[in-house]
């Protein structure tokens, strides 16, 4: 499996932007899709997950009610619609992907990653 993220960019305190993740290879693997943050001299934290069957969702208290995690089945494409964005959103954003059904929070139970994509938000 091999992801692709794209649509970081610069974006001003309380604005909007719209992740992107590309699957492609043995996407058939896949049961749950993620997004995972890294800031600046800080551990990679979990962010948001979604179930690539079911669509049902799992996020973490920072971004619950400001961040929508969705997918496109047809695409193998996850995305992350951010609004509301804060300073502290200031990240580089990693999608990864796993086999198993679990929202797992824990990056170590993640088998696929993306490259990261950078967000930074201006205050």
């Amino acid at each position: 499996v091999q992801l692709q993220a794209s649509g970081g960019g610069l974006v001003q305190a309380g604005g909007s932007l719209r992740l992107s993740c590309a699957a492609s290879g043995r996407t058939f693997s896949i049961d749950i899709m993620g997004w995972f943050r890294q800031a600046p001299g800080k551990e990679r934290e979990f962010v948001a997950t979604i179930s690539w069957s079911s669509g049902s969702t799992y996020y973490s208290d920072s971004v619950k009610g400001r961040f929508t995690i969705s997918r496109d089945n047809a695409k193998n494409t996850v995305y992350l619609q951010m609004n509301s964005l804060k300073p502290e959103d200031t990240a580089v954003y990693y999608c990864a992907a796993r086999s198993g059904w679990f929202h797992s929070v824990s990056e170590g139970e993640y088998g696929y990653w993306g490259q990261g994509t950078l967000v930074t938000v201006s205050s």
